[in-house]
């Protein structure tokens, strides 16, 4: 059983990295919010990691993830009916952090929840009916980043409860984030983005960087 792997980021390729680890390649599946905390091909990488054995063809698929929360919220995803690995992974690629994620869980947002990129309206009832008070737990454990917010009112006032942005305006807010600059000047930047159809990351990045304080 794989837990953990430390090593050098050989390539990636859509929701997959190959880690080389003395010499053996490890090819791990993750997130998007994971993948985005990732540096470039050739850097130090270190992922907790998820081994999902499938018993009638004897396979191995790995799981990584950058952080504990995610994680955590990984393996309390995987516990509902119908939620296997792969979806859960589908769900923490939604756009949304870990946090928001749970956060919507915690307060019952199904309406919101059905709002993420690949989550029905099945899925996301189960969610809340499965995981609410144990997302509540997991919340209070996080401290007060991850304090469960009421429904229609953020938490903290940063984070937004009924409000998830789009994958492409994610990506740069996390991006600005590991750039330094304080949740409150990303959230200002971010949400002054339109992008147009054919926005790319590096446009909507360059257009947010222009608007940050100097």
């Amino acid at each position: 059983m794989i837990g953990h792997l430390r090593g050098t980021l050989l390539e990636r390729s859509g929701h997959t990295v190959v880690i080389d680890c003395a010499g053996v390649g490890y090819e791990v599946h993750l997130s998007v919010h994971s993948l985005g905390e990732l540096g470039p091909e050739g850097s130090e990488v270190a992922l907790r990691v998820y081994t999902h054995f499938i018993k009638s063809d004897f396979s191995i698929t790995l799981y990584g993830f950058t952080s504990a929360r995610e994680r955590a919220l990984f393996d309390l995803l995987i516990t509902v009916k119908n939620v296997g690995p792969a979806s859960a992974m589908k769900i923490l690629s939604t756009g949304a952090s870990p946090v928001d994620i749970a956060r919507l869980i915690a307060a019952g947002q199904v309406s919101a929840l059905t709002a993420l990129r690949g989550v029905g309206k099945k899925t996301a009832e189960l969610l809340v009916v499965e995981l609410r008070e144990r997302c509540e737990q997991l919340l209070a454990s996080w401290g007060h980043l991850g304090a469960p917010a009421v429904a229609g009112r953020p938490a903290g006032g940063a984070a937004r409860a009924t409000q998830v942005r789009p994958p492409l305006l994610e990506d740069v807010a996390l991006a600005l984030g590991q750039l330094g600059w304080r949740p409150t000047e990303v959230d200002k930047a971010v949400d002054a983005l339109v992008p147009e159809p054919d926005a790319t990351f590096e446009g909507l990045l360059r257009q947010a960087l222009r608007s940050m304080p100097r």
